[in-house]
């Protein structure tokens, strides 16, 4: 799972690539609890096992979806 965090007044995004078990239901819960307990940061963890914390008050948007290797580019013949 894909997950591309805005952050506020910062021009770059947090993107990070979390384990396949991860679902987007658990993502979206997990910032929901994070927004409302009102927790200084929300901490996530990557494919790799890295945490990244990420300022709950400075969240402008949270992107979730498939992973960049599930996706499907091509072209469609009529």
């Amino acid at each position: 799972m894909d997950i591309r965090v805005g952050i506020s007044e910062s021009a770059r995004e947090i993107d990070i690539e979390a384990e396949d078990s991860v679902t987007q239901e658990a993502i979206e819960k997990l910032v929901a609890d994070a927004m409302t307990s009102n927790l200084p940061m929300m901490w996530l963890v990557d494919r790799k096992g890295r945490k990244v914390g990420i300022p709950v008050q400075k969240i402008a948007y949270i992107e979730i979806g498939p992973n960049k290797a599930e996706r499907r580019v091509g072209f469609a013949l009529p």
